[in-house]
Formats: structure tokens, C-alpha cells, sequence
């Protein structure tokens, strides 16, 4: 299929602007591949210190037979309950390479936080730079210099972009990634949520809005609205990055772990086969583009009109959102999953899942399918959905120890409708199981995709309009400016807000206090429009990957406090947010907006935005944060 002429104009422009920035970044992965083996390369000190507590028979492999030492950098903790399965991985990942005569070694953990427990809480203000600190965590795992390849074992929000940051500023490193799935279906998002609007009016109590949180909330897994954690893992498949159909299988499922064990010979295949593939090559502009795409497709977070900015400038290109404006008038909608439809991941899976998603795409002509993956058969590996066949799986103790200078096809994978190493096999992923859920290129939900640039004298910023009814794609009301969202709830509580209104936001960006998303504004504005009132959200902060069907203009960038326009708006200014238009517009006659005093973020709020917490410990990544359209990058 000849590639889509947009798709072409987009990746050719990306490709220009970042030829500089990409050049030089490949000039230094290079140089880092040309360097001897690290054991040759050390000092005697250096490699003791690096093996001394290796088992006997691993530190003769690493020294003596100078076999591949693969890096594990975890983000293991068990209060991520997507996180808490990765607890053993390690072991099994160690198990699995050492049939192939290879070692493998914990190199760091990075810090992970579940945005779940954090959100309208002191602590979601750490939540956006806290992708930062895992991307310098994953550099430092990595800074010990003693390792063939790698595995990323992370899943969530912050989590997956930080250790794919990290993994690029070392992208001389053939790397994979392993996620644990998604948990078990509970309690049903759209359930979920109308007891959280009830709740917000006062019609339930505590007790029995936690219940139906535990109900939803139940398990070990990635919560299964398709919000930042779930996009994440769509988008590292569109990428060519995962094992292929690996990102929504449960936990507990023997699947999962045998795709874990396939992770690590996948790695060691890339690093012994001659299409030796570093992460920093795979990453390019295509592959960009094609992540760009599947979250188009799928009407992703919103959060990665940041991360993936910030994901593609650690590789050296650079990529903006007038690019993803431009693919989202090209691409169709594809899917719909909570908070776009009522679907939840598992639901998605079973219908076809993120191998349908990238056939259709690739077949349309709308994906690159020439790039680079982790597996030997391309992109179109990624259109193929997993099984797992115990009856024809070998014991462990049935295998034959392997040593590397074997035959390096004995590690890679075999060809499609063909048994696998243990017993995996994969299949094509056939047509829809459900249209109601995954629709062909050919018949989509929607001509355009989930996500649309809007910009006008209040600045530029995204909304998210797959989830939005039809009929509010275009809100004009007066505005009620808040300084928190704490006012919001208040203003609420008490009845002001009873109107059309467009609820202004601000002091919210990677600046004022670290870009908190605002999901818990969700239900009293969802309590609002039920009520027939016309409403909108407008803010430079974010909102939560299960943003929904409230319209909401987020990321306003310039933000309020470096002086953007939403430090001018005033009570009673009438807002148009046009999102068919692509505006976002203050009513105000353009002489006396041009002289109105752009006012400056309260004192009050800017000590208590440093104060507990640990908030202090952010005041650099504040002051020196890129704006959100940059990736609120804090370390360039």
C-alpha cells in the first residue's frame, strides 16, 4: 500500500527540522557502539566490582567467554498495582538468558508513582517531572557500562516515557520492553463514574463510593481505562518495541510469562543477529510517526501531545503539535475504548486489540511499515496476536543449553502459524470480534482523529474530542477564573457554577506548580453538563488519560505563570472553544485585550506550590521546565 501523502509530508518535515539534532545523535551512538566489550574495555577494579556478586558460573561467562550481560533496569513496587507482577521478572528474565549461555543483572530501579492514588493530592504536582527523575534513574542503571542490552520493566504514566527517555540517551543498546497487562475486568468504568458524579452531588456517602473504587480497582495490573498507562502500551507496540502482543495480557495468564522469557531471547537475538538493532536506530522519525498515529487512531492520552515530544527530542528529532494536528486530519478513528466508548482494554484485546488497530493502519497505507523493530519479521509482527500452547511446551529442564556462537536463528523467532520456543504461537488478528469496539480503516468511527489542536489569542493547546458528544464540540460561555481546582470545587459545592460557563484553570503548568492533571475537576463538570448546562474546561495544567466527555481545552501554553495569555482572562469574559475550528478564542475587542495587565501568579500560591510534600526537592525542574508543547522537558 503506497503510504498515505500526509503521513509523507509529516514524516518529511519532521525528518528536515530534526536533521541537525538527529545527526548529531547518531554520530555519538556510534561511537559508543565502536567501543570494545565493556569487560575488555574496564579496569580490573571496575569489572570485580560489576561481577562480585554474580553467581561463580555467570562471572566466568561474562570474563572468560565473553557472553552478553544484559541490563534489567525495574520499576517494581507493589503500590503500582500494574507494577507489582514485575516483582519476578527479574528471576525469570535470568533463568531464560542463562539457557543461551548469557547473564543478566538488576542494574537499577527508578522510581515509580501511581497517579491513581496521587491525583488531587500535594503529591500529583511531582507527578509530570517525575518521568524526568525515572529517565535519570534508567541513566543511571545503565551509566555502569557493563551490558549487551536491556529490558524496561514499567508500564505506567510517567513511567514507560521516562525509561524510554533513559534507554535513548544509552541508544547504543539493543533494548525491550516488558510490561505485566492489564488487571482483570471489575466493576465497569461508565459504572465507576456515574457513582463518582453522585458522589460529587451528594447523593452517596464515602463508604459506598469506595466500594465501587475497590470494585474497579481490584487486582494486580494496569487499570483498564485506556488512559496514559494503557496508551503507553499501544503506542511501544505501534513503535516496534514490545515482544509483539504483549501489552494487554493479564497478569497470571502462563502467556504472560512465557511473552516475558520471549522478551529476553528476544534481546539477545537482536544483539547477535545481523540486523543488529539499537534502540537508537529503531527510533526515527518513521518510527515516530508511527506512534504519533496509533495514539491518533485510538484516541489516546492527551498526556503524549508531552511525553512523546519530550520521547522523540532524547532520540534527536523534534516533533510539535501542529504534526499531530496535521496526522489527525488523515487518520480515522479506530477504536472505541473507555473513556471513548464503554470498552474497557480486555474488552479491546478480545476484539481484535492493537494487532488489528496496526494491520488496518499499515494496510491503509497510514503507518510506516519499512522501519526497524526488535523482531526480525518488522512491523507486520505486530499485527499478530500471541497463544500460548502448554501441550507442546517444553519442560525447563528439556532444554538444551545454547552457547551464543551457535547458529543465531536458534534464538530468534520462527515465522508466523509456526510453534514457537515453549509453546507460543502467533496468528493473524483476523476481523473485528466487535464494531462496536475495532472498526477497519474502511468503515471508522470517525474520519479524523481523537485528538485536535486549538489556537487563538488565548494561546495553544489540545482537546481531546474523541470522547466529547457531537453537539458540545463547540462551547461559548462567560468565564469563572479560578486559581486552583480546590476553588472550583468549592465555587460547586455552592451552587455558583448552576449556569453556561467556561471554568478557567490556570497557575496549573510545569512552571507554577509541575503540571498536575486535574482529573478530580471531572465530576462537577460532568454533574454540570448533565444538568443541560453548557460547560468547558480551560487550563494550562493537565488532565487525566481517562479525560472524557466534558470538553476541555488543556496545556495552554504559553502557561499563566510565564506570562501567557490566560494570566489576562477575567470573570464574565465570553470564551469561544471551537473545536470543529480549531479556536480558542476570548471575546474581548483586541485593543483592550492588547492593554489588559497580564497578572502574576499569587504569592501565597507559589510558597505553598514549594512547600511539603517533598515539592521543595522540584524547585529547579520548575524553574528550568520547557513548555508543555516542548515535552516540559527539565534537562535541556
Amino acid at each position: 500500500m503506497k503510504l498515505n501523502a500526509t503521513v509523507e509530508a509529516v514524516t518529511a518535515r519532521i525528518r528536515e527540522r530534526s536533521r541537525p539534532a538527529r545527526g548529531a545523535y547518531l554520530q555519538r551512538l556510534g561511537a559508543a557502539s565502536a567501543r570494545a566489550p565493556s569487560a575488555d574495555r574496564m579496569g580490573c577494579a571496575n569489572v570485580a566490582h560489576a561481577f562480585a556478586a554474580m553467581p561463580a558460573n555467570d562471572k566466568l561467562k561474562v570474563v572468560a567467554e565473553r557472553v552478553p550481560n544484559i541490563g534489567i533496569v525495574t520499576a517494581y513496587n507493589d503500590m503500582l498495582s500494574a507494577h507489582a507482577p514485575l516483582q519476578y521478572y527479574p528471576d525469570l528474565i535470568k533463568a531464560e538468558v542463562r539457557k543461551f549461555g548469557a547473564t543478566a543483572q538488576v542494574a537499577g530501579g527508578v522510581p515509580a508513582m501511581c497517579d491513581g492514588v496521587t491525583q488531587g493530592t500535594p503529591g500529583m504536582e511531582l507527578s509530570l517531572f517525575s518521568r524526568d527523575v525515572i529517565a535519570m534513574a534508567t541513566a543511571v542503571a545503565l551509566s555502569h557500562d557493563m551490558f549487551a542490552g536491556a529490558l524496561m520493566l514499567g508500564v505506567c504514566d510517567k513511567i514507560v516515557p521516562g525509561l524510554l527517555i533513559g534507554a535513548l540517551h544509552f541508544g547504543h543498546l539493543p533494548t525491550v520492553f516488558v510490561p505485566a497487562g492489564p488487571m482483570t475486568s471489575g466493576l465497569s468504568n461508565s459504572e465507576k463514574g456515574k457513582v463518582r458524579e453522585r458522589a460529587a452531588q451528594g447523593r452517596v456517602g464515602r463508604a459506598e463510593l469506595l466500594q465501587a473504587e475497590s470494585n474497579a480497582y481490584h487486582a494486580a495490573g494496569t487499570c483498564t481505562f485506556y488512559g496514559t498507562a494503557n496508551s503507553n502500551q499501544m503506542l511501544l507496540e505501534a513503535m516496534g518495541l514490545h515482544v509483539p502482543g504483549t501489552a494487554f495480557i493479564n497478569p497470571g495468564d502462563d502467556l504472560r510469562a512465557e511473552l516475558t522469557r520471549e522478551a529476553a531471547r528476544t534481546v539477545l537475538g537482536v544483539i547477535k543477529s545481523r540486523r543488529y538493532a539499537p534502540i537508537g536506530q529503531i527510533v526515527d522519525e518513521r518510527c515516530i510517526v508511527n506512534a504519533m498515529v496509533a495514539l491518533l487512531a485510538t484516541g489516546g492520552s492527551t498526556n503524549h501531545l508531552i511525553h512523546w515530544v519530550a520521547v522523540a527530542r532524547a532520540a534527536g528529532i523534534q516533533i510539535n503539535w501542529d504534526d499531530f494536528a496535521a496526522l489527525s486530519g488523515a487518520v480515522p478513528t479506530l477504536t472505541h475504548v473507555y473513556p471513548n466508548g464503554t470498552a474497557d482494554v480486555n474488552q479491546f484485546q478480545a476484539a481484535g486489540g492493537p494487532g488489528f488497530v496496526i494491520r488496518e493502519l499499515l494496510d491503509a497505507g497510514l503507518m510506516h511499515e519499512d522501519v526497524l523493530t526488535v523482531r526480525p519479521g518488522g512491523l507486520r509482527e505486530y499485527t499478530r496476536v500471541p497463544e500460548w500452547h502448554p501441550a507442546s511446551a517444553r519442560k525447563a529442564t528439556d532444554v538444551v543449553p545454547m552457547t551464543l556462537a551457535e547458529e543465531v536463528n536458534d534464538l530468534l523467532p520462527v515465522p508466523p502459524q509456526e510453534e514457537g520456543p515453549d509453546g507460543l504461537l502467533w496468528h493473524d488478528a483476523g476481523a473485528s470480534k466487535d464494531t462496536s469496539i475495532v472498526r477497519p480503516a474502511a468503515q471508522p468511527f470517525s474520519p479524523h482523529g481523537g485528538l485536535q489542536l486549538l489556537q487563538g489569542n488565548l494561546g495553544r493547546s489540545v482537546i481531546k474530542v474523541s470522547a466529547i458528544p457531537d453537539d458540545r464540540h463547540v462551547i461559548e460561555a462567560p468565564a469563572r477564573v479560578f486559581d486552583s481546582q480546590e476553588a472550583l470545587h468549592a465555587a460547586f459545592k455552592a451552587g455558583e457554577l448552576d449556569r453556561d460557563v467556561i471554568c478557567v484553570v490556570r497557575w496549573q503548568g510545569p512552571q507554577a506548580n509541575g503540571m498536575p492533571e486535574l482529573h478530580k475537576l471531572t465530576p462537577p463538570l460532568a454533574v454540570l453538563q448533565g444538568k443541560g448546562f453548557r460547560v468547558a474546561l480551560v487550563t494550562d495544567g493537565r488532565m487525566s488519560g481517562a479525560s472524557g466527555k466534558v470538553p476541555a481545552a488543556i496545556h495552554v501554553s504559553p502557561e499563566a505563570a510565564a506570562g501567557g495569555p490566560l494570566a489576562k482572562v477575567r470573570d464574565g469574559d465570553l470564551i469561544r472553544l471551537d473545536a470543529e475550528a480549531g479556536t480558542l478564542q476570548v471575546e474581548v475587542p483586541a485593543a483592550v485585550w492588547t492593554a489588559r495587565e497580564i497578572v502574576t501568579m499569587p504569592e501565597a500560591l507559589r510558597m505553598a506550590n514549594t512547600l511539603d510534600m517533598g515539592r521543595e526537592l522540584f524547585t529547579a525542574m520548575r524553574r528550568h521546565a520547557l513548555t508543555a508543547e516542548e515535552g516540559a522537558c527539565t534537562w535541556l
